[in-house]
């Protein structure tokens, strides 16, 4: 029987941060994709808070908020619950996303990207190693999800971005835990890394077929190679 989830793991606390707001719901939507947040259970906004540090009000406005993506759906009297996308829904996005992505990193290859634009890249595709080594699942979903809309930001259309940042939240890759115990994290981790190496020397070949296997690994590897973790399953 679903109930309230006492506490996240790798949920930090965040009072008195700046862009409290900002903070709460990007590390919800990360702990959803990531599956640290679990189907099946319902999550109360005040629970939550209290694990945050924070006042339950920008909790359940987050909370809210994911409702409006999909993540999550309202639970009269009760709070949140993740919604589940199916296999089916999974491929939908993952093939939405291939069509979208891999012909505007071959693009971005193709004109170049100045110095400051790969600096911020890498920095980003560093962040996403360090939480992998970590085994910080939202940290690498988070880092994961601005460097992918940083790099499409180049392509100067804020309509695709919007788009991709949709189609990213609404999928969800139950293997990320998988691939950290298993050490795979942290190689799949720095193909970001990679993928600026290309960009930077415009090779647009190289880049276009890195961002496709990229995307496949969400798919082939990352959500379909566990299942979804469930409210009476353990860590």
């Amino acid at each position: 029987m679903a109930g309230d989830e006492r506490s996240i793991k790798g949920l930090p606390s965040i009072g008195g941060r700046r862009n409290l707001r900002d903070e709460v719901i990007e590390t919800l939507r990360g702990a959803v994709i990531s599956g640290e947040m679990r189907p099946g259970v319902v999550y109360s906004a005040p629970t939550l808070a209290e694990q945050f540090g924070v006042s339950a009000t920008p909790v359940r406005e987050a909370m809210l908020d994911l409702v409006k993506e999909g993540l999550m759906e309202t639970m009269r009297n009760k709070g949140f619950r993740v919604t589940e996308p199916t296999e089916h829904e999974l491929d939908d996005l993952t093939e939405l996303r291939a069509l979208i992505e891999v012909p505007t990193v071959r693009r971005i290859a193709e004109a170049g990207v100045d110095a400051d634009a790969l600096e911020r890249l890498r920095d980003l595709a560093a962040g996403i190693e360090r939480a992998s080594v970590d085994h910080d699942l939202i940290g690498h979903v988070r880092f994961d999800m601005e460097f992918h809309l940083a790099l499409l930001g180049l392509a100067g259309n804020e309509h695709l971005v919007e788009i991709v940042r949709s189609l990213r939240a609404r999928s969800r890759i139950y293997g990320l835990k998988v691939l950290a115990e298993r050490g795979q994290l942290v190689p799949s981790a720095r193909e970001h890394a990679e993928l600026v190496d290309l960009i930077e020397v415009r090779d647009a070949d190289g880049a276009e077929a890195l961002m496709r296997r990229h995307i496949g690994h969400v798919r082939g590897i990352w959500a379909a190679d566990s299942t979804p973790p469930r409210a009476d399953s353990s860590y």
